[in-house]
């Protein structure tokens, strides 16, 4: 099977679709193209699939990227038998002539729009609608993958579910350690820098130090270097997702402070099953699913949103107790080696893609129809 995989938003290393889908497609024997913003993001494209670079859509800064992202999926998608598109902007450029397309649905794309200061209020009121008709618009005439159970209830139709799951080592990680805490993942306001910075500050005096690994916006960028350049925290800036996770290894927690806002609301941040596959207790705001997933395991402590004293007293604690922090760490460790371990569903992914692309019975509409709101 030739398949196309599409992202003009997303790092081309990203987990989901590089390390996850895409590694599956490719163990299984499947031939991949990457449409994908290579050069932007200096990302040299893995030798097994073929790479169509595109400029990457961010901020503002995003009428370059759909400008080329028509051309650059047509020529992608050519002979291809599957295109799988990860970004709703794609959906507006999609190919008139195209295989059997598949969106990919990462987000809560019109929740999202509250994080996103940079937008003019006007728009952040009125884009919901339109991103809702362009969604409903896509079910009628696409193949949907969802990436959260709680995105059901923004379509009328019954779509499979593929989770955030992660790699669980099959060895058992190290013990947490007693000399710094740990962050992956993108870093911005409202997944809490600002209290991982002020978090950091505190830490200091008692002899621990914070390690920020993920890409920033470009809002909260000044901030960090400053706090790095006062010796507050180290700031790694983007590491790929494996090396991330062996970074975090050790560490006294893995931190999650992301703040309550609707596109967090409903989803399992993925930082946190991330964090107990390599066996790190996890201090995590109350997101009603990473609340429920650490109070059910026992893998964790939960502190209020924005409370970087709790967060402290939390830290402190775990590292005056290793044993009972290590006692966290693997219970979170086995939870997510039976539970949220990727190859467990890569098989699953992988049939559901050969199914589309192979059913004589797909709607020719799903093929040729451009997506118009």
């Amino acid at each position: 099977m030739r398949v196309c995989v599409g992202t003009i938003v997303h790092h081309p290393e990203d987990a989901r679709i590089m390390h996850r889908q895409i590694r599956a497609l490719l163990d299984a024997g499947h031939e991949i193209t990457y449409v994908a913003p290579f050069t932007d993001c200096n990302v040299t494209p893995d030798p097994r699939i073929r790479a169509v670079d595109v400029p990457r859509a961010l901020g503002r800064h995003r009428r370059r990227a759909l400008k080329a992202a028509r051309g650059a999926l047509k020529r992608g998608a050519e002979g291809a038998d599957l295109l799988v598109v990860h970004d709703i902007e794609l959906l507006l450029r999609l190919p008139r002539r195209r295989p059997v397309t598949v969106w990919d649905v990462h987000e809560d794309t019109a929740a999202a729009l509250e994080a996103k200061t940079y937008l003019p209020e006007l728009l952040r009121r009125t884009l919901p609608s339109l991103i809702r008709r362009v969604e409903a618009r896509a079910e009628d005439r696409l193949h949907l993958v969802l990436a959260e159970e709680a995105y059901r209830e923004r379509f009328s139709g019954s779509h499979p579910v593929v989770p955030n799951t992660t790699y669980v080592p099959h060895r058992p990680p190290p013990p947490p350690g007693r000399n710094r805490v740990v962050y992956v993942g993108q870093l911005s306001r409202a997944r809490g820098a600002a209290e991982l910075v002020e978090l950091a500050r505190r830490l200091l005096p008692h002899g621990i130090r914070t390690d920020l690994v993920g890409a920033a916006d470009a809002e909260i960028r000044p901030m960090l270097r400053d706090a790095q350049r006062q010796g507050l925290l180290d700031w790694y800036g983007y590491v790929p997702n494996q090396h991330a996770l062996r970074m975090a290894e050790g560490a006294i927690a893995g931190l999650s402070l992301l703040h309550d806002v609707p596109n967090y609301r409903q989803s399992m941040p993925t930082k946190v099953v991330e964090y107990m596959s390599r066996g790190l207790p996890v201090v995590t705001t109350p997101l009603p699913a990473a609340a429920a997933l650490v109070g059910r395991t026992g893998c964790g402590v939960v502190t209020p949103f924005g409370d970087v004293d709790a967060v402290l007293g939390a830290v402190l604690a775990l590292r005056d107790d290793p044993g009972g922090a290590a006692a966290m760490g693997a219970r979170g460790y086995e939870e997510a080696l039976r539970h949220y371990d990727w190859p467990a569903h890569a098989g699953e992914f992988v049939g559901l893609l050969e199914g589309w692309a192979t059913a004589s019975a797909a709607p020719a509409r799903a093929h040729r129809r451009p997506l118009v709101v």
